[in-house]
């Protein structure tokens, strides 16, 4: 037996409420290392926190793609490990892996099947990156941007990103960047944050939402309007970007975390100003799953590995 420690959840938030530590627990636990066939042993070394899993701390998640984290079980979500010992022909020990579904424990066994085996040369050695500019985020961006977006070359498109010093949105602003649109603005929630954008991410200009007036800001440094709106936060945010946006503008829709902790269903309703606009301007605004895009993951992922490996693109989160 292997003493691991793990992280459950032992209690929702409140209707309508914040998380709070308490809501958690960490505690020792046995783990068994006998394996059977096709089992692997391995060792967490990096989880990955995402705002999503704010839904999942609920009864009901309010998406019929994801289900709730059950009470007093150990929580889980995106991960990469070593393994340290194999019973599976195609998983070998000091392989990396990773997975969708990877409980928050120091140790576990895994089916190896369900587990994706990746090359640490795709990441510089970088072995968190696989949770983000080449993992889930990084992969949610660049199909977000490629698939909902419609970035056009030459066509002096601006592109506005919330969030923007995200996981997602940072990769966002950069990938619109290298496919061709001439302006890109971010919305993030300090003056460091806009600076980091400005100056190491090649963001053209970004508002502090908690501070600036952001629709002065977008006519400011947007002058001829918004055409494309990655929008990862929803709520008032999103209504004064999209109440700035060009005729036949696109609204990709990957998020909605001002809202996350309201007891209201997925995507939230809109006002019916913020309707109307969408409608009389003829903006498409279509929600964006990246998991209804696995034909395109290996091709994004590699990519995303090109970019990063050549430095076109930066991930600000390394360890």
């Amino acid at each position: 037996m292997l003493a691991v420690k793990r992280v459950v959840l032992s209690s929702r938030p409140g209707k309508n409420g914040q998380p709070v530590p308490s809501n958690f627990r960490v505690e020792e636990s046995s783990l068994s290392t006998e394996l059977n066939e096709g089992e692997v042993l391995v060792r967490t070394l990096y989880l990955s926190v995402d705002p999503y899993m704010r839904c999942r701390m609920n009864d009901d998640t309010g998406a019929d793609y994801l289900a709730p984290w059950n009470l007093e079980e150990c929580v889980d979500g995106g991960g990469v490990g070593v393994v340290e010992a194999s019973k599976n022909d195609l998983l070998a020990t000091g392989d990396i892996v990773t997975s969708f579904n990877w409980r928050w424990q120091t140790h576990d066994v895994f089916n190896g099947n369900i587990l994706q085996k990746v090359d640490p040369r795709m990441v510089d050695g970088h072995l968190s990156y696989f949770l983000g500019t080449v993992g889930m985020p990084g992969l949610t961006a660049l199909l977000g941007v490629r698939k909902k977006g419609h970035v056009t070359k030459g066509a002096n498109q601006t592109m506005v990103i919330s969030g923007a010093a995200g996981a997602c949105g940072s990769l966002a602003g950069q990938i619109g960047r290298l496919d061709g649109c001439e302006r890109v603005f971010g919305i993030c929630g300090s003056e460091e944050k806009c600076q980091a954008l400005v100056s190491d991410l090649g963001f053209t200009a970004a508002v502090n939402y908690k501070k600036g007036d952001i629709s002065k800001a977008l006519r400011d440094s947007c002058p001829n309007g918004v055409d494309i709106y990655f929008d990862n936060v929803g709520g008032p945010i999103s209504d004064t970007v999209i109440s700035q946006m060009n005729n036949e503008g696109h609204v990709i829709l990957c998020g909605q975390i001002s809202q996350y902790n309201k007891d209201i269903p997925y995507p939230p309703p809109l006002s019916e100003q913020t309707q109307e606009t969408l409608r009389s301007k003829n903006i498409t605004r279509e929600r964006f799953m990246v998991l209804n895009y696995m034909d395109k993951h290996e091709e994004g992922l590699l990519q995303l590995s090109q970019w990063v490996t050549t430095g076109q693109i930066k991930w600000p989160f390394a360890p």
